[in-house]
């Protein structure tokens, strides 16, 4: 998990950085696993097909987890990353940066530690993202898409 002090002055005796910057948020009080659940439990709650979740921890240094996952239309897909990003701001306080929403093809989710992407299904296929990230055993997992 990813959670950074940013510290603002220096000790006298050893030059080294001490004390909480002036105005920034405290660490956060929750994990990315119980981000992760949150983040599993509202796209499940909103009926998103083919749920994908991919542990990025030692592997990247962007977030701890990815998940991945399609709607059926531009407006469920829409509908499935706001209705998301109000639930990590109502549970945690976390202010989610989400981009793509307006075209509803392809929106990213990014919550810090966990990073989701809720694809149209024919974008989804198109980009494979999953197998980017995916070890090679477990890209198989994914069911194929209907329809």
């Amino acid at each position: 998990m990813r959670r950074t002090l940013v510290l603002s002055h220096s000790d006298p005796t050893t030059g080294l950085p001490v004390g909480p910057r002036e105005g920034r948020p405290a660490p956060a009080d929750y994990t990315s696993e119980q981000v992760l659940a949150a983040v599993l439990a509202s796209v499940d709650d909103d009926k998103a097909e083919e749920v994908v979740q991919i542990d990025l921890r030692g592997r990247s240094d962007v977030a701890d987890y990815m998940v991945i996952c399609s709607g059926r239309s531009n407006r469920q897909v829409a509908a499935i990353s706001e209705k998301l990003a109000d639930r990590l701001k109502q549970q945690f306080r976390i202010n989610a940066k989400m981009e793509g929403k307006e075209t509803g093809d392809w929106v990213l989710i990014d919550s810090g530690d966990v990073i989701v992407h809720v694809f149209r299904p024919e974008v989804r296929d198109f980009y494979q993202l999953e197998k980017m990230w995916m070890p090679a055993g477990q890209a198989a997992a994914r069911p194929a898409s209907q329809g």
